[in-house]
């Protein structure tokens, strides 16, 4: 049992540390900011779950899952708001760029709705 239990473990960390690697190749290849950002955070997110949980499994027994766990929990909470935030700033950016955040609607009031 104790083997099988190994082997599950490091399957999940050679499967984590595959997401990892296509995160790395996705934030090198994408073409702009907000598709890098997808690259960087869901398979990145996925995969150090993975190896987290491939670690807890090899673990097991040990107090040092706890903080396996935590580590876990952080970066679900974490890595969206992170992401969301960078998101919003390229978005702006890039508004300001083009000269979109010069239009103003709500400036005249005949054009309410």
């Amino acid at each position: 049992m104790k083997t099988a239990l190994d082997t599950v473990g490091a399957v999940l960390m050679l499967a984590g540390s595959f997401f990892a690697l296509t995160a790395a190749v996705g934030i090198v290849r994408f073409p702009d900011t907000l598709r890098r950002m997808h690259a960087a955070t869901k398979p990145q997110v996925i995969g150090l779950l993975l190896v987290l949980i491939g670690a807890v499994v090899i673990l097991r027994g040990n107090v040092d899952i706890w903080m396996l766990i935590l580590a876990c929990i952080f970066t679900l909470f974490t890595a969206s708001v992170i992401a969301h935030r960078v998101g919003r700033v390229v978005y702006r950016e890039q508004r300001s760029q083009d000269g979109l955040d010069m239009i103003n609607d709500w400036e005249n009031p005949e054009r309410r709705p």
